[in-house]
């Protein structure tokens, strides 16, 4: 049976086929964990900005305050965590993930998004629907973290985070900004 040149191909093809299983899909990570334990910002007060409304200042703030918080809810993957929007004395954004729960995956991002929170499974691939700025790859599956806003996203329309699946453009977990 080894002689015959079918036989052959036709492990290789498996082995090819495992081989890209294995890449594509990560088995490994339903294991692993990487726990991130980023500084956060200690604010002097919380705003109250409403979505919709304008997040700019008349005047910059001589301490950091908190703009907009969320809590996470489960998508694809069981994640807990809380976000918040914080508006430095100097006047740029920053996200700041706290408490972060969730799975390891491939190509996971961290996105501020235009789409409203839908639970269950509604909600799993809604938020590449519409407009959306990617804060970068999630740092980690647990801890605390933190992602630099661009001066450029319009905080008055992004109004939900989610950890965004890239790969299989699936939310793992979304937060709605409030």
């Amino acid at each position: 049976m080894t002689r015959k040149p079918l036989t052959w191909f036709v492990v290789a093809v498996l082995a090819a086929g495992v081989g890209f299983g294995l890449y594509w899909f990560a088995p490994w990570r339903l294991f692993t964990d990487t726990t991130v334990r980023e500084a956060l910002t200690v604010p002097e007060a919380t705003t109250a900005v409403e979505p919709g409304a304008s997040s700019a200042a008349p005047a910059a703030p001589a301490a950091a305050v908190v703009v907009a918080r969320g809590t996470f809810v489960t998508h694809e993957h069981d994640t807990s965590g809380s976000v918040r929007v914080v508006r430095l004395a100097d006047g740029t954004h920053r996200l700041e993930i706290e408490g972060l729960d969730t799975s390891d995956g491939p190509d996971l991002r961290v996105w501020l998004t235009d789409q409203a929170v839908v639970a269950g499974k509604a909600g799993w691939q809604v938020f590449d629907d519409g407009r959306y700025v990617e804060l970068g790859k999630l740092k980690g599956n647990k801890g605390d973290q933190v992602y630099a806003i661009p001066a450029s996203a319009d905080l008055t329309t992004l109004r939900s985070v989610t950890i965004w699946c890239k790969r299989f453009s699936v939310s793992f977990g979304a937060a709605q900004l409030a």
